[in-house]
């Protein structure tokens, strides 16, 4: 069973649907024991780092995410989640990949936020197993106007003004600043690799 976690994201009906199309079933929740149970968790998240760890809060959810053991793929603001604070409020985060997310330099003449199609880059020895069968420089669809440096946990990087971490990876933990549930085939082809990592839970 795939856990989706309630954190109050416009973005939650566009991945259960992408996981539909993909021939899976979701249960969108905030319980712990539901979240730690599952096989395998999505974190998604759209809109601003301190409402959303405040929203994770109240739900008693910090902790239990801190302690999956099974893969777990933060999207968008729910990747950023993963990361240690956010110049946002300058928000603590969940600190499971070390780094501080930075807001886009309108100053670079860049139209903030990065909203659009652009390139994923993979980065590092190897490929992860999220980019199995993805081409190099293949597009996906970014809306987002903070980001995380590139880093030794970065899968894959993306240019706007400055490189970012587009996919990251540390352990069970995974992300995507993009958005795989929009991105067409291939954001299609990422999350289906994220479901064919193998499973987790407590159950």
């Amino acid at each position: 069973m795939i856990a989706i976690i309630d954190s109050g994201g416009a973005n939650i009906a566009s991945v259960r649907f992408a996981l539909e199309r993909l021939g899976v079933d979701s249960v969108l929740t905030a319980d712990p024991a539901v979240i730690s149970a599952a096989e395998r968790v999505i974190l998604p998240g759209v809109g601003a780092a301190p409402v959303a760890m405040a929203q994770l809060a109240r739900a008693g959810l910090v902790e239990c995410i801190r302690g999956l053991t099974q893969p777990v793929l933060g999207i968008c603001l729910g990747m950023q989640l993963l990361f240690e604070r956010s110049e946002e409020g300058d928000t603590p985060l969940l600190g499971l990949v070390g780094g501080t997310c930075g807001a886009f330099d309108p100053g670079m003449g860049l139209t903030v936020p990065h909203m659009g199609w652009n390139r994923l880059l993979p980065q590092g020895e190897g490929r992860h197993p999220l980019l199995l069968g993805v081409e190099d420089g293949a597009h996906v669809y970014f809306v987002h106007s903070y980001a995380a440096p590139v880093s030794a946990d970065t899968a894959a990087s993306c240019s706007y003004g400055v490189d970012f971490t587009a996919l990251v990876a540390r352990g069970n933990f995974m992300g995507a600043q993009f958005h795989p549930e929009r991105s067409g085939p291939v954001g299609a082809r990422i999350l289906g690799n994220f479901l064919a990592l193998p499973a987790g839970g407590k159950g």
